[in-house]
């Protein structure tokens, strides 16, 4: 699969939208990358350059910024995505937006392109309905930084035809990825579906008094933290012992929060304009240049943390098993 030959669309350039653009340039595509909003195309290719300079002083890439650039066109005209085999859209998460996008989209792209949607938080079932060829659209959920992590989910709609799916899925190997196919569409998909029940169960601990923001994140931190980029949550159960899990069970689940309600303690923060490091008003609070200094270190750990998941990829047991056989069978 020549990505060269594989000419890809990202329509809105905010943060993840760049940094999608840059791991697609750096995976060898020609991109066009499209700014709904005059904002986005001002500051798009600052971010794009930052990403690419980084990534050539983490050993990342092996060539220049240019280099990649040269395979860059930033536009704020649709009819430059005439020739895109593939479109990601990544616009804000509001319905009516992202259908007046799919409608200029459309307009200009073949009919056999398929149309996808960075969205984590409207079904792919519903977004579909909204296109000319539901069978060929559906979820690229991606984390930021798009271009340095492994994850990606990979979301089929009602109307989704898998086999689109599962092409996705080879060709996101071709961008750093260890894609998850999500064959049946579901609120949140499994990361956020994950995650979600942590942030809740960790807001219940700090309002109920158990626990300070403080301690919650340490206890995150040097638990889950510690073996998450190793392995998932099934195969840590295998390690450790799933019959202690059952017996935990029986008694831990009947008390956890289960609540419907969005947690009163984060209602508060963004009542009161709270955003968290973006202007440094969160759970937490930033002394002046603090908030600065998390952003720059985040970004420092996000290449330390990738070296090390690259040399623990998915299948290193079964890649060590293989070298163990070699060399038995050669002594």
């Amino acid at each position: 699969m020549n990505t060269n030959e594989i000419p890809v669309a990202v329509v809105g350039l905010g943060l993840m939208g760049s940094s999608i653009a840059t791991c697609l340039l750096i995976a060898g595509h020609p991109v066009v990358a499209l700014a709904p909003l005059n904002s986005d195309l001002l500051f798009a290719k600052k971010r794009i350059i930052d990403h690419l300079e980084k990534a050539v002083k983490n050993g990342i890439i092996p060539h220049s910024p240019d280099y990649y650039l040269a395979n860059l066109l930033i536009t704020e005209d649709y009819s430059e995505l005439y020739a895109s085999k593939l479109v990601i859209e990544c616009t804000i998460e509001d319905i009516d937006i992202k259908e007046s996008v799919y409608k200029k989209v459309e307009a200009v792209i073949a009919s056999d392109a398929l149309l996808v949607s960075n969205t984590s938080a409207i079904p792919i079932s519903k977004l579909q309905k909204l296109t000319l060829h539901p069978e060929r659209f559906l979820g690229l959920h991606w984390t930021e930084p798009a271009h340095t992590t492994r994850f990606l989910e990979i979301i089929c709609g009602d109307d989704s035809n898998i086999s689109y799916g599962e092409y996705l899925y080879e060709l996101s190997h071709q961008w750093g990825k260890e894609p998850i196919l999500v064959r049946k569409d579901i609120a949140g998909f499994i990361t956020n579906r994950l995650m979600y029940a942590m942030y809740r169960e960790a807001i219940s601990l700090v309002e109920n008094g158990y626990a300070t923001v403080e301690d919650v994140d340490r206890s995150c931190r040097n638990n889950a933290g510690y073996f998450m980029t190793f392995v998932g949550i099934f195969r840590w159960m295998d390690l450790t012992g799933v019959a202690a899990y059952h017996t935990v069970m029986k008694n831990l689940l009947p008390t956890l929060n289960n609540s419907p309600e969005v947690p009163e303690l984060i209602s508060k923060i963004v009542e009161e304009g709270g955003r968290g490091i973006s202007n440094s008003k969160g759970f937490y609070d930033y002394e002046p240049g603090e908030a600065a200094m998390w952003e720059k270190t985040f970004s420092e750990f996000n290449y330390e943390i990738r070296e090390i998941a690259l040399r623990y990829p998915a299948d290193i047991v079964k890649k060590k098993l293989k070298e163990q056989q070699q060399q038995q069978q050669n002594q």
